[in-house]
């Protein structure tokens, strides 16, 4: 009895190993499909990449330092030459 009771929890083990690696390489192919259908519809999209809108960030960013910058060396100018121009709201 003794062996016949061994051997059939040894099969259950076995059984239910198996079935484990079965659900993990299930697990893997899934994530696998999600993954790359969720980068298609992104792609058909048209969205922007990440590093893309960072860089496009930056450039703006600098871009208004420059022209506050520039805004307040010809706001300089003009109070030197005694120009004075009506202010420009945005």
């Amino acid at each position: 009895m003794t062996q016949t009771t061994s051997r059939f929890f040894d099969e259950l083990a076995k059984l239910m190993t198996d079935a484990a690696g079965a659900a993990q390489g299930f697990r893997q192919d899934a994530e696998g499909f999600f993954r790359s259908q969720a980068e298609k519809v992104l792609r058909d999209l048209d969205v922007v990449q990440r590093e893309d809108f960072e860089a496009v960030k930056a450039m703006a960013s600098k871009a208004l330092e420059e022209n506050e910058r520039l805004a307040k060396r010809v706001e300089a100018l003009e109070a030197a030459s005694g120009v004075t121009t009506p202010a420009q709201h945005p």
